[in-house]
C-alpha cells in the first residue's frame, strides 16, 4: 500500500566507521504480497513498536523531489516520471518485472539509500512507550533477496504467512490487476517455502483480521519480554538471539 504522503528521508550516515545496523531489539516483518503485513504493522504501531517500513522509504525517495530521483533519471530516462516528477511506479514496475538487468540496476540504486535511511529511523534512541524496532521489509526473501544479511540486523524475523490462492485473490481485490498480472507479480517474489525457511516466527493469514490481531498480540508481548532482556544484556552482537 502506497502511503499518501511521504515522511523527510534523514541526511546519509557517514561511512567512515559504521555502526551496528540497530542498537535495539530488532524484528523484521516480512511476507508476500497482500499478505497482511500491513495489518500486522499497524497494529503493532497502535501498541507502541517503532515501525520501519523499507517500502515507505523507498516511496518518500521516488517521490517528487527524492532522493533517489537524479540516478534513476539518470538510469532510465525521464520518461519513467510521472507529470509531477516522481517515477511512475506502475511504469517501472512492468519494465523491471520484464527486464532482470534493469531490476538489478533500480535495486542498486534505491538499496543503500533504504539501508542508510532504515538504519537512522531504527537507530535512534527509543520513547518510553517503545519497547523494539519493526523493520517491514517486504523482499527480505527472494532472488535478490538479503535474509543473510537481516539475519546479522535483528533477532527475529517474522513472516506472515498465507495460501498463494488468497494472495492473489486479495491482490486482484486491493490492485484491480487482472489474474494474469497478479499471478505474474507473485511469480517474481519468493515463494512460500523460501519465506518461512527464515521464518523465527509465523503469523498465518488464512482467516479474518481479528485472528491476525490475536496473533499480532501474542508475538507483541513475547518480543516484549525478549526486549527487556535484550536491553538489560546490551551492547549484543547482531542476531544472537536468533534460534
Amino acid at each position: 500500500m502506497l502511503p499518501s504522503t511521504s515522511p523527510a528521508i534523514s541526511p546519509a550516515i557517514s561511512s567512515a566507521t559504521p555502526p551496528p545496523f540497530c542498537p535495539h531489539f530488532c524484528v523484521a516483518l516480512t511476507g508476500g504480497i497482500a499478505s497482511g503485513k500491513t495489518a500486522v504493522s499497524q497494529y503493532w504501531a497502535a501498541l507502541g513498536v517503532r515501525i520501519v517500513d523499507t517500502d515507505v522509504i523507498a516511496h518518500a525517495l521516488t517521490a517528487p523531489g527524492g532522493a533517489a530521483l537524479p540516478a534513476i533519471t539518470a538510469q532510465f530516462g525521464a520518461a519513467l516520471l510521472t507529470p509531477e516528477g516522481a517515477m511512475d511506479r506502475s511504469a517501472m514496475r512492468e519494465r523491471v518485472f520484464s527486464d532482470a538487468q534493469a531490476r538489478k540496476q533500480l535495486e542498486a540504486i534505491l538499496h543503500p539509500m533504504i539501508h542508510r535511511e532504515a538504519q537512522m529511523q531504527g537507530g535512534a534512541p527509543l520513547s518510553c512507550r517503545e519497547a523494539y524496532v519493526a523493520f517491514v521489509v517486504p523482499l527480505l526473501v527472494g532472488v535478490d533477496g538479503q535474509a543473510g544479511l537481516w539475519r546479522q540486523r535483528v533477532q527475529r524475523i517474522a513472516v506472515v504467512d498465507c495460501a498463494p490462492e488468497l494472495q492473489t485473490v486479495r491482490l486482484m481485490a486491493r490492485t484491480k490487476l487482472s489474474f494474469a498480472t497478479a499471478q505474474t507479480m507473485l511469480a517474481a517474489q519468493a515463494s512460500r517455502a523460501q519465506r518461512l525457511h527464515f521464518a523465527n516466527d509465523v503469523l498465518g493469514n488464512d482467516g479474518d483480521l481479528t485472528q491476525l490481531h490475536r496473533q499480532a498480540a501474542q508475538l507483541h508481548e513475547k518480543y516484549t519480554v525478549l526486549a527487556r532482556g535484550f536491553a538489560a544484556n546490551a551492547p549484543q552482537a547482531q542476531g544472537e538471539a536468533l534460534n
